[in-house]
């Protein structure tokens, strides 16, 4: 894939259109000040709590002995022995020719296939496939290429039944079935074609994501692109590992916003870059700590910055750095970066990031913010054109984001024969094939893919369903989610007629993997009783989440209801709620 410049990227605002200063411009009235109580900030907080707690050793950032009292199980992992030493070292190679029986004697060699490989984006099934692993990618801005496709499909092809992908809520593929003893040739593989799956899990930055139609949408404000490729080339140290910031307290998510629509979602990302000119020059105001957590969730939150968009990743490696220098290493529900915030406030939270800025200054937020506040979100779905004359992109739903390995070739195919060997995934777990010549277009629409796998037109109900991994895979999860959601949407259709899109996502346990919080409705996997009292799995209910220019995390609707009595809820809801109609009722229906 051909390297992109960032800039020629400064975009031409549009004449008189409305812009809004909620994301990530402070009210000029007010002091922008954390969730917690505390002042806003550094002065109240004790010089001592401001030493770093890391110190690098042997090229690898350390927990200092003195902080290592009350440390969580995974800190103690990482102490133990330097995860990244399993890439950077090649102990993958030793690792992979070990029988995993013999791997299970040692305490040392079971934590690195359990633990420290997550460092390599490799998820250990060890709950409900035994010697199996997901292995989880990078791939930034969700773009990807025909080739790339298919190697993927390749791999997952030779694991039978045990094989499958999934596309996630950040843009990015997760591969199923894979073994130990093939991993170094698969790392090999990815390297071939472009790919890796390095830093994608555990304490790590997760996949930059970006505007699904960056540099395609005629109303686009910047082209992503650039922009997250940069900050995932800084992450992995262009895929040969950064070991100075794979040491962090807990997994850290940014988003760049190309678009009105906020497709990138960026209330829940640690650091959000919000478009907006400053003295006639293009750059970010900032955005920080949004989270989910299965004990709090948190909108991200101004923190009062600018950047210009020629220079996004020294502020990105400041508060990199900040989180990893201070953030706490105990209780791991309260280790996400906004735990930080709340402890130095917003101010003195800014102030530490300043002093890890090479040149120690950084701006103030601009005023001039570029998303526009009153704006309809865009379906991506189905065919549109784009900002290149005699084009368009179609956007395919993918039903709870699972692919099989013949469904990857073949979007590989289509890929090539109508577009230009490219796709793009999103955090809907849908997938966009751009540069369609429009002449193509109707041979496309009738291709047996189309009309019976991944239509562009799917019933309104299933537009906005997304669903994370669930029990068939998860060893986190509490219940099943794929095919739950899809049975229970398609019986909610049957009853149920509705005129607008209803986004309902589900997650099986309270990680959040699924979104549930951004979602209209949302499910998530819990246990609990039937009307006879016998243990059932079950979901709360959530409700009320927005995305877009008025974002806002949902709230729990009603807890433990049996997941055999969530279709009659539901569609009350959708009645209620969402101007639904029952189907019985409508004229004309059977």
């Amino acid at each position: 894939m051909a390297s992109l410049s960032v800039k020629f990227l400064a975009p031409n605002p549009l004449p008189n259109s409305k812009t809004f200063r909620l994301h990530a411009t402070p009210p000029a009235s007010q002091t922008v000040a954390p969730p917690a109580s505390s002042s806003g900030g550094a002065a109240d907080v004790d010089a001592l709590r401001l030493e770093p707690r890391v110190e690098e050793r042997e090229g690898y950032w350390v927990l200092k002995e003195k902080y290592r009292q009350g440390i969580n199980p995974p800190e103690k992992v990482k102490i133990e022995k330097e995860p990244m030493r399993l890439f950077m070292e090649n102990g993958i190679q030793e690792l992979a020719n070990i029988p995993l029986e013999e791997i299970d004697k040692s305490k040392l060699t079971k934590d690195d296939i359990d633990v420290r490989l997550k460092w390599l984006g490799l998820f250990h099934r060890r709950k409900h496939h035994y010697g199996r692993f997901m292995m989880r990618l990078k791939l930034p801005n969700g773009v990807t290429t025909s080739a790339q496709t298919r190697y993927l499909a390749s791999v997952i092809r030779k694991y039978g039944k045990e094989g499958c992908a999934d596309v996630t809520t950040r843009q990015n593929w997760q591969i199923r079935g894979v073994v130990l003893p093939d991993v170094p040739e698969i790392l090999k593989g990815l390297e071939e074609v472009g790919l890796t799956s390095l830093q994608s899990g555990m304490d790590n930055v997760r996949n930059p994501v970006g505007n699904p139609l960056a540099g395609i949408d005629p109303e686009e404000i910047v082209d992503t692109r650039p922009y997250t490729n940069l900050l995932s080339q800084f992450v992995t140290a262009n895929s040969r590992g950064n070991p100075s910031i794979s040491n962090l307290p807990r997994k850290w998510n940014v988003c760049v916003i190309g678009s009105h629509d906020l497709y990138e979602h960026p209330h829940i990302n640690d650091l959000a870059y919000m478009p907006a000119t400053k003295n006639g020059r293009f750059g970010f105001n900032l955005l920080v700590g949004g989270f989910f957590s299965p004990k709090r969730c948190a909108d991200a939150i101004p923190l009062d910055a600018w950047v210009p968009g020629d220079d996004i990743i020294p502020v990105c490696k400041a508060i990199l750095e900040t989180f990893r220098d201070l953030g706490t290493r105990g209780n791991r529900q309260k280790t996400r970066m906004m735990w930080l915030i709340d402890e130095l406030g917003i101010e003195g939270f800014r102030s530490e990031v300043v002093q890890r800025i090479p040149q120690q200054e950084l701006e103030r937020a601009s005023s001039e913010d570029l998303v526009q506040k009153q704006w309809e979100r865009r379906d991506y779905l189905g065919i549109h054109p784009q900002k290149q004359e005699g084009c368009s992109f179609i956007g395919l739903h993918i039903p709870v984001g699972r692919v099989q390995a013949d469904d990857m070739d073949e979007l590989a195919r289509l890929a090539d024969e109508y577009g230009s060997g490219e796709l793009r995934l999103t955090v809907e777990q849908n997938i966009i094939i751009p540069n369609i010549e429009n002449a193509k277009l109707e041979a496309l629409l009738k291709e047996p893919l189309l009309k019976n796998r991944f239509s562009p037109e799917p019933p309104i109900l299933m537009r906005g369903l997304v669903a994370c991994t669930g029990n068939q895979f998860c060893g986190q999860a509490i219940i099943e989610t794929k095919a739950r959601a899809l049975k229970i949407t398609e019986e909610v259709h049957r009853q149920v007629s509705v005129t607008r899109p209803v986004r309902m996502h589900w997650t099986g346990c309270p990680n959040s993997c699924g979104q549930v919080q951004v979602a209209d409705i949302g499910f998530m996997g819990c246990m609990t009783r039937d009307k006879n009292g016998k243990p059932v799995e079950g979901a709360d209910v959530f409700l009320g989440g927005r995305i877009g220019s008025d974002s806002h995390l949902g709230e729990v609707y009603k807890k433990g209801v049996p997941c055999d009595d969530l279709v009659p809820l539901v569609v009350d809801l959708l009645i209620n709620q969402f101007d639904a109609v029952r189907r019985e009722s409508e004229e004309g229906e059977e």
